[in-house]
């Protein structure tokens, strides 16, 4: 089966739409969400194809088949990341410098910039006693590395 389109995303859904209908999950990687054209198999053994016909990301829940027993969802795996929670802004000034001296892409939830794990990151909050916690989170979107070259002399 190619998947050309996403039908929707179960998270925007009442959970009474899709109750009675057998779920079939395809587990990705955070960093697979920005991928256009792959290839997926089900936690059912089913193989697919995925060829967006538009460009865009995938979501965690988001639906790639809906018939009326059967729904076929994305479902991202977690990643080991940083949650930093800085209790000022002299203190997101100082770390959002560091990373972004690092090309380190990071994303934003309420009050916590997240990064990918990394044992030097975590060296550096600690020695500039940023307040930080390392866990395992499910990444509603992928971390993206901004686009457009520079340089540093």
């Amino acid at each position: 089966m190619i998947i050309e389109e996403i039908v929707g995303n179960i998270h925007d859904m009442d959970t009474t739409e899709f109750k009675n209908h057998h779920v079939e999950k395809v587990r990705i990687e955070s960093a697979d969400l920005v991928k256009r054209i792959q290839r997926v198999k089900t936690d059912h053994d089913r193989d697919l194809g995925i060829r967006l016909k538009i460009s865009q990301d995938l979501r965690d829940g988001d639906i790639l088949f809906m018939d009326d027993k059967n729904m076929i969802i994305i479902d991202v795996k977690t990643d080991d990341i940083l949650a930093i929670q800085p209790k000022n802004i002299n203190e997101m000034g100082i770390i959002a410098h560091e990373l972004g001296n690092r090309h380190m892409p990071a994303k934003f939830e309420g009050n916590e910039m997240l990064v990918q794990y990394d044992y030097l990151v975590e060296d550096l909050l600690k020695q500039k006693g940023i307040p930080f916690k390392r866990e395992d989170r499910k990444l509603k979107e992928a971390f993206r590395h901004t686009t457009g070259g520079h340089s540093h002399g």
